[in-house]
């Protein structure tokens, strides 16, 4: 990365950073995000070979550290608030037109060059209102991303949190540039290209990583009230350690020196191994859970083996999970990809992962949980007793032979029963996100997110475009061919 300096009318932008790899249309589109000046609008001068042009060479424009350059044009204005709403959709701009009935479900994402493993992770992420609001929070408290100074994990931080926002407000797909940019400039390994020129295809895993350790360096608890974005109150902006962080605790022992240890960690999504053995998700988690390793021995005086299994000690409301289906095959220098068909729930109860300790705090919840859904399932029987009751009221009045009188009246009574939800973790979690992957290979194939939305129908994210779908369609995402298939998955915590 080259820092230049840009003079822009009365201001001066220090320290911008410019990629040698990237055209200088990407630096336009950096210059637009410090001036809202749009691209077509700017003038660069300061390079060889007079005004800077999209496609030109940095060799030959005399690229360096330190350049001054001057920037000549005029910024979008910020627009007055209408008068009155517009009634008419063809009245609305473009951008801002639904033509499909899925803008109430968020936007999709263009694909900038094999950015899908990047779209596929924000489509799921944007599936948590707490981490939306937590970064609408952390921008009004913070710099602008390419203020000077500002480090890669504030970047891409601030970025995250205007790229939420375009969803939210946008009808048409939209173009993750800036975001992209923030990543790269995390992890430059998101950059690298092919001998032809075009960015390579990465790994959706990878890049949660990576969106993670940023997010969790910079999301702090503060406590402060904020309007959520689900309309909620009382919302406040939450670590990305409380919204996702999950701790487990191994407990360790030696069959060489007879020592034991106990090991606590930090996870941010629990992996589930896969062998010729793992039909289901709990048994991947249950693989996923050995903690074997190699530690030092003070008895020994050198490293041995400890043996044991890790239980979790502290739940979160996300709960994401990755299917463990890249290895490295040495032969070919490659991530290969394992194909078996491996089912997941809708509800996962992650109990049987629990410590003794909190198991017995879920305890409580659980029959909380348990004693509403039986009441439910009561009012649901006394409601449908009630109308047969009824109907055969109602035939016997009328002096008809009594038929079929079964069913009717029952949905009315129990959807006017407003469920009980409280705030305690019951350790079940539903499915509300899916990232799949299709192809070989962890570097290459295509990446879509398929996630649940608030009024219970999924939405499949493939870039910029949005299917509806079907709650069997994303449980065929089992894998067992070359389909796509389920490689991390979501889950949101059920509370009583």
């Amino acid at each position: 990365m080259i820092k230049v300096e840009v003079k822009w009318q009365k201001e001066v932008f220090k320290d911008v950073e410019i990629d040698p790899a990237q055209p200088p249309s990407v630096f336009k589109m950096q210059l637009f995000s410090l001036s809202g000046v749009p691209p077509e609008r700017q003038k660069v001068m300061g390079f060889k070979g007079g005004l800077l042009k999209d496609d030109a060479d940095w060799a030959k424009a005399g690229l360096k550290a330190g350049l001054r350059v001057t920037m000549m044009g005029t910024a979008d204005a910020v627009p007055e608030a209408p008068k009155q709403a517009q009634t008419f959709v063809e009245d609305l701009p473009e951008e801002e037109q639904d033509h499909t009935g899925l803008a109430k479900y968020g936007a999709g994402l263009k694909n900038l060059g094999n950015t899908c493993y990047m779209n596929s992770v924000i489509q799921n992420l944007y599936a948590v209102p707490e981490l939306r609001d937590s970064l609408q929070l952390y921008k009004s408290h913070s710099a602008p991303p390419s203020m000077p100074g500002a480090d890669a994990g504030h970047s891409l931080t601030v970025s995250l949190s205007n790229l939420f926002h375009s969803m939210e407000k946008s009808a048409q797909a939209v173009p993750p540039l800036e975001f992209l940019l923030a990543l790269r400039r995390c992890a430059p390994q998101f950059a690298a290209q092919a001998r032809e020129g075009h960015y390579m295809q990465q790994d959706a895993e990878e890049c949660w990583g990576v969106i993670a350790t940023a997010l969790r360096t910079k999301l702090q608890e503060t406590g402060a009230a904020t309007a959520g974005t689900n309309g909620g109150e009382g919302s406040r902006s939450r670590s990305f350690d409380e919204l996702f962080g999950v701790t487990l605790q191994a407990v360790l022992k030696s069959e060489e020196s007879g020592e034991s240890l106990e090991v606590n960690e930090k996870e941010y999504a629990m992996k589930a191994n896969i062998n010729l053995e793992v039909n289901h998700l709990g048994e991947g988690l249950k693989l996923g859970l050995k903690a074997d390793r190699e530690q030092r021995s003070d008895a020994l005086g050198r490293d041995t083996v400890f043996q044991g299994d890790s239980k979790i000690s502290k739940l979160p409301p996300n709960l994401m999970v990755q299917m463990v289906r890249f290895f490295y095959k040495q032969d070919v220098q490659q991530k290969a990809k394992i194909l078996r068909k491996v089912t997941f729930p809708l509800v996962l109860d992650a109990y049987e992962f629990c410590t003794d300790g909190l198991k017995k705090e879920l305890q409580a919840p659980r029959l909380a949980a348990k004693e509403e859904d039986d009441r439910k399932a009561g009012l649901a029987a006394a409601a449908a007793a009630a109308a047969k009751k009824q109907k055969v009221d109602n035939v016997c009045a009328s002096g008809d032979a009594p038929m079929d009188v079964d069913g009717g009246g029952s949905a009315e009574v129990v959807a006017a029963v407003a469920p009980s939800q409280g705030n305690r973790l019951t350790g079940k979690y539903d499915l509300v996100g899916v990232l799949t992957h299709k192809g070989r290979s962890a570097d290459s194939g295509h990446y879509v997110s398929w996630v649940k939305q608030d009024d219970g129908s999924w939405i499949q994210f493939d870039d910029d475009e949005m299917i509806p779908r079907k709650e069997e369609d994303v449980l065929a995402l089992s894998g067992g061919g070359d389909w796509h298939m389920a490689y991390l998955l979501l889950y949101r915590a059920q509370r009583a």
